[in-house]
């Protein structure tokens, strides 16, 4: 049966492969609407897929549709309400580029808070869903099966890269620094996925019965961030056909993951 070092190393990769998705904003930091369009279009439709497919379905599987709802619910209005206090957060970068944000906002430029904000929101959604993830990893190993164990950090690697890019874009574009960028994004994901599959694999039998509860909650976060920051912001350049064809196409992507992986 697998330790419990082992597990926190499994989860901590895993969750830390979100750092991966700022890796193409070291090649370039000039992306054009229609790329920057169709990128978040693409890691908007992941990260539904990720919510239904390795949250959702699993939270059913586990509990009932009640308990998964009301996660939901309550995910989706966290959501909201983390996006109403974050103005307090990032005001104090609107008085020094109110002349600037103008001539951006005359040019049909995004203003660079608001792609701080759009980042801040993202990156708590991503952390906030590698949670029940994390957990996930946990109650498996915890329960002695290591080859299913292996399987989810598989497919919670994989959904975590195109996460990270969806964190990283707008945090680029807000003028984070590279290294900044890269280190929130490997954060987000190889901070609490580690912490939260410890949880799981000492109190499996605890965790399992919160499982449905917080997975919904996930989802709930991650869909509210995509219909709330994702789809406007893909649609706003005149490219919202290119969004909309990535959109499909990322959430096709995690529903292959899901069948060939068996998670």
């Amino acid at each position: 049966m697998p330790t419990l070092g082992e597990t926190v190393v499994v989860a901590a990769l895993a969750g830390c492969a979100t750092g991966l998705g700022a890796l193409p904003t070291l090649v370039t930091d000039r992306v054009s609407h229609r790329v920057y369009d169709g990128a978040i279009g693409l890691a908007a439709g992941i990260m539904v897929g990720a919510a239904v497919f390795a949250l959702v379905v699993p939270g059913l599987e586990l509990g009932s549709a009640w308990e998964v709802v009301a996660g939901v619910l309550v995910g989706g209005a966290f959501l909201l309400a983390t996006n109403a206090l974050l103005p307090h957060v990032h005001l104090r970068f609107r008085a020094d580029r109110l002349e600037g944000t103008a001539a951006l906002e005359a040019s049909g430029t995004t203003p660079p808070d608001d792609d701080l904000r759009r980042a801040l929101l993202v990156g708590a959604a991503v952390t906030i869903h590698n949670v029940p993830e994390g957990l996930a990893v946990g109650i498996a190993f915890g329960s002695g099966e290591a080859g299913l164990g292996f399987l989810i950090a598989t497919a919670i690697a994989v959904q975590n890269v195109p996460d990270g890019f969806a964190m990283a874009v707008p945090a680029d574009r807000a003028g984070v620094s590279w290294p900044k960028t890269l280190l929130y994004t490997t954060l987000s994901g190889g901070l609490p996925e580690p912490i939260a599959a410890a949880v799981g694999f000492s109190l499996v039998a605890l965790v399992t019965g919160l499982f449905p509860a917080a997975a919904g909650f996930a989802a709930g976060a991650m869909i509210a961030v995509v219909f709330r920051e994702l789809v406007p912001s893909s649609h706003g350049h005149g490219y919202a056909d290119t969004a909309t064809a990535t959109f499909v196409a990322g959430f096709a992507l995690m529903l292959v993951v899901d069948t060939v992986l068996a998670v």
